[in-house]
């Protein structure tokens, strides 16, 4: 988390929707090997919780049942160039989005593991458009070849350090110069946050 206050929000709202909107993250923990760290698909159930799931095999897996670790939720970032400044006697700098969210994980039940695979999966197929591909659609072969190497974890939200360095320090007409300049480079995501960030 960015140590400038200016940079952080108690808006449960906004953390929320980044988790949906990115819904994927970066798990840290420490094992008895060293720290560890994976990196899959999340998913917030709403009450305080972030569900994910990794390979059997992954480093961390056997380990994180009943243990703290750290989830980190990477929004858009991007280099803010001192040419959108009004004076150009400055130094760049670089915006980001991030959430952490530390707590204790335990294992999912079978049966909450397959719910929460439906659920990705109705999630994401409708991001795309389309005729939606179905879990269904695999036989039952595959579907429980998948499940045997996967293991699903809850991590339950007992801390939340979020930073969204959106520019803040910089005058309105500033912000505006950087978002433009970042939807010209082609950093549409970082742009929209700032102008969201703004409004």
């Amino acid at each position: 988390m960015h140590p400038n206050p200016l940079f952080r929000t108690d808006d449960d709202a906004l953390m929320e929707s980044l988790i949906d909107r990115v819904g994927f993250g970066t798990i840290f923990a420490q094992t008895p090997d060293g720290p560890r760290v994976a990196h899959t698909p999340l998913l917030s159930t709403g009450a305080g919780a972030v569900r994910f799931h990794l390979s059997r095999g992954n480093a961390l897996t056997r380990h994180l049942d009943g243990t703290t670790a750290l989830v980190v939720v990477n929004g858009p970032e991007g280099y803010v160039s001192p040419r959108w400044y009004d004076q150009r006697d400055a130094v760049p700098t670089w915006d980001y989005v991030s959430l952490e969210l530390e707590g204790r994980v335990r294992r999912l039940s079978n049966d909450a593991l397959e719910e929460f695979l439906h659920t990705a999966i109705a999630k994401h197929e409708g991001k795309l458009g389309g005729e939606p591909w179905r879990a269904e659609e695999s036989s039952e072969g595959t579907w429980s070849g998948l499940f045997r190497g996967i293991v699903g974890f809850e991590l339950e939200v007992l801390a939340r350090r979020p930073t969204f360095k959106l520019s803040q320090k910089k005058s309105p007409p500033e912000r505006a110069r950087i978002a433009e300049g970042l939807d010209a480079a082609g950093n549409t995501a970082l742009a929209r946050m700032i102008r969201e960030a703004a409004a």
